[in-house]
């Protein structure tokens, strides 16, 4: 009995065994298969990132009839990888297109991960290539070394002028002048280098004024301060306009802030500066008209300020008029306008006001827009002041 029981369990143990075979025979048959995986280098030593990596058997390089068992496609950083490879003494080959490219030895063994690196710079690669590959191979080498070095230099730039304009912005005027004169010493051709270190100048300028204001005191740097600011504007202005396709956007954000450093010297006693001045508003008005109210506006306020001082408003209103054509939203504007037309309000022999031609309709409409605003209590004298003569569409308590 024990002998028939031992030859029953055998049995058994046979029967389970093939059981198990036959519920997984997917499983044995993947156990043999293998992968491979690689990347692929030129030459130049950068990513081959078109083509397709091959497997064969037939060692024949020669035959024009030769078959590949496997293709694995190339992928944008010259990567390749495939799953279910035979094991086989295989020949690994680089193609793009027709043309064998690169090849290696590649034995594969079941159930391996292979890796199968093609490296083109390898010393026995280069030294097959003829003559001419070989200087068309260095010469791309010396070339992109040069784009290399200039996108480097590039960002680099890129990074300095951020951080000034972020100093600019923050007023740290010093290191933002530091930097773009640095990146103006280091590539002189590029207009925005040359607007973003006159912003700084220019904010340097207007620290040193002010804080002579403040000192009731007078600096003689600050009209060169202004100088040295306007000479970057000017430049960065010329080199746009030598390019081939000039920024028509950035002509005028720097001639606005060419007419704003011009404003600041007539401001503080040059007022032959106040022609350039208001020239540089005009040309930024002209060069991106989508932008010419604030152009117009800056160039509004500019002679407004050195009327406040000078007295004299002669072609004030005409520019204010050019802001309210270019914004009729501006309050400021027609105040502007008010106060340029403010002077020629005369009186007759029976002492009665007289307003100019569209002065009233200035005042009205700054008191529309803000009826609370910082003048709107002056406007309202002065329209008083005018009488019964006056028929105003402003309302007391308007909000």
């Amino acid at each position: 009995m024990k002998i028939f029981g031992l030859r029953i369990s055998a049995a058994l143990a046979g029967c389970l065994l093939a059981s198990t075979m036959v519920s997984h025979p997917a499983r044995l048959m993947a156990q043999g298969e293998a992968t491979i995986h690689g990347h692929v280098t030129n030459p130049a030593g950068q990513p081959l990132t078109s083509g397709a990596v091959m497997l064969t058997t037939d060692k024949n390089a020669n035959n024009p009839n030769r078959k590949y068992e496997y293709t694995f496609a190339l992928d944008a950083n010259g990567d390749y990888k495939g799953t279910g490879v035979k094991p086989a003494n295989y020949i690994g080959v680089v193609m793009q297109g027709p043309k064998t490219v690169d090849f290696l030895a590649a034995p594969v063994a079941a159930g391996e991960d292979k890796t199968l690196d093609f490296d083109m710079t390898r010393k026995e690669y280069i030294d097959k290539m003829s003559p001419a590959d070989r200087e068309a191979l260095e010469e791309f080498k010396k070339k992109n070394a040069e784009v290399t070095a200039s996108n480097a230099k590039i960002e680099n730039l890129n990074a300095m002028l951020k951080q000034a304009r972020l100093d600019t912005t923050a007023g740290h005027f010093d290191s933002a002048v530091k930097a773009m004169t640095d990146a103006t010493a280091a590539k002189p051709d590029e207009p925005i280098l040359w607007e973003t270190l006159g912003d700084a100048q220019l904010g340097q300028a207007d620290t040193a004024a002010k804080a002579a204001v403040a000192a009731k005191a007078t600096d003689a740097s600050v009209p060169d301060k202004y100088g040295v600011a306007i000479a970057s504007y000017r430049k960065a202005i010329t080199l746009n306009a030598a390019l081939e396709k000039p920024n028509m956007e950035f002509a005028a954000t720097a001639d606005n802030q060419l007419g704003q450093a011009l404003g600041k010297l007539a401001l503080g006693g040059q007022p032959d500066k106040l022609k350039d001045s208001r020239d540089a508003y005009e040309a930024a008005a002209k060069a991106d008209p989508s932008k010419a109210a604030l152009a117009y506006f800056n160039e509004a306020a500019t002679m407004y300020n050195i009327s406040v001082r000078t007295g004299n408003v002669d072609g004030l209103a005409d520019v204010a008029d050019k802001a309210i054509a270019a914004d009729p939203t501006k309050a400021m504007s027609y105040y502007i306008k008010s106060q340029a037309l403010a002077p020629l309000i005369t009186t007759t022999p029976d002492g009665k006001f007289v307003a100019p031609p569209g002065f009233v309709e200035a005042c009205n409409k700054y008191l529309e827009l803000a009826p609370s605003g910082p003048y709107a209590a002056d406007l309202k004298s002065l329209l008083a002041s005018l009488g019964d003569q006056v028929k105003t569409s402003y309302k007391a308590g308007k909000k």
